[in-house]
């Protein structure tokens, strides 16, 4: 449960992040917006080492899935934007490629 909760907790810093950017650049956001969102972009990075994985790159694989999922989340409460049937059935099969990488049995 404690890995679920940093992949979210990471997938949301860095959704926020990114979306700070956007405000700043395509919304006409102040300045400050951006710069609080690099502040959200290193929580994000940070998040991801708390992961207790063997492998970077399996944690990365396996938040790709998370982040998926959670900006179908964002795109719903952030953005007002519901998201459609396809969007519903693609984020979940990401979280199932996100749990069998996560949980899957591995040979020593």
């Amino acid at each position: 449960m404690r890995q679920a909760a940093i992949f979210l907790g990471a997938a949301m810093a860095e959704i926020a992040g990114c979306y700070a950017f956007w405000g700043w650049l395509r919304l006409g956001k102040p300045l400050w917006f951006a710069a609080a969102g690099m502040g959200s972009l290193f929580v994000f990075a940070w998040l991801l080492t708390l992961v207790d994985v063997a492998a970077a790159g399996r944690a990365y694989a396996v938040y790709g899935g998370v982040y998926v999922a959670a900006s179908l989340v964002w795109l719903r409460f952030v953005e007002g934007v519901p998201p459609d049937r396809w969007d519903l059935i693609g984020g979940a099969v990401c979280l199932v490629g996100a749990s069998i990488i996560l949980w899957g049995p591995r040979s020593a």
